[in-house]
This record gives structure tokens, sequence and C-alpha cells, in this order.
């Protein structure tokens, strides 16, 4: 009998919290961009073509987001996508309402994610 073994895996990069945060955060929004969508189609204040196509457009964008927040242009990038999710207000009122309430969540995963970093750096020194 021949012993078969597998090949070794590489370990798994460690996130750092401000990633971890704004990986939640964004996949939340995800979710709530795909009832939002659904909810303005149903008021009928746009065509169907255009609710679906820019809430796909936004989906991609928060997917796009929730995969470079690792790096510090990423951030900014999420951050981005923060006033983008803003200015849906234009369009429903209640939805710059939630989308003012998942900014503040990125302001915490980004405030409280460098804390956090910074005290686990200053611990490894």
């Amino acid at each position: 009998m021949t012993e078969t073994t597998t090949p070794a895996r590489r370990p798994r990069r460690e996130r750092s919290a401000t990633e971890s945060l704004l990986v939640i955060t964004l996949g939340m929004e995800i979710i709530v961009v795909v009832f939002g969508m659904l909810a303005i189609n149903g008021l009928g204040v746009l065509p169907a073509v255009s609710v679906f196509g820019g809430g796909a457009a936004l989906l991609v964008l928060l997917i796009v987001g929730a995969r470079v927040a690792r790096y510090r242009w990423g951030v900014w990038f999420t951050g981005v996508l923060q006033a983008l999710l803003l200015a849906t207000g234009f369009i429903e009122v209640l939805a710059a309402v939630t989308a003012a309430i998942f900014v503040g969540f990125w302001i915490y995963a980004v405030v409280r994610g460098g804390q956090l970093d910074a005290a686990k750096r200053a611990a490894q020194a």
C-alpha cells in the first residue's frame, strides 16, 4: 500500500480588527441593499430596470469593498461607498435613514477597529 499525503495547507492570514468589523458591516449592508431594491421597486418611484441595475452595481461594489477592506485604500473605498449609500436618499428618504445608521456602523468599525489594532501592536511590541 502506498501512503498518500495531502499537501500542507497555507496558514490563514490573520485579519485585523478593522478589516473584520468592516467586512461584517459591509455584509449587513449587502443584505439591506437587496431588501432596499425590492422596497424601492415596490414603491414604483423608478423603472424596475433602473432599480435592479443600480442595485446590482451597488452590490458588486460592496462585495469588492469587502474584499479590499484589508488595505488602507480599501477603507477609503468603503467610505466612498457609504457616501453612495447616503445618496440613495434622493430616491427614498427612508433609504437615507437606513444608510445613515450603517454609516454609524462603518465609523465605529474604522475607529474602534483602529484602536483594537493599535492595542494589539503595542502588546506585541
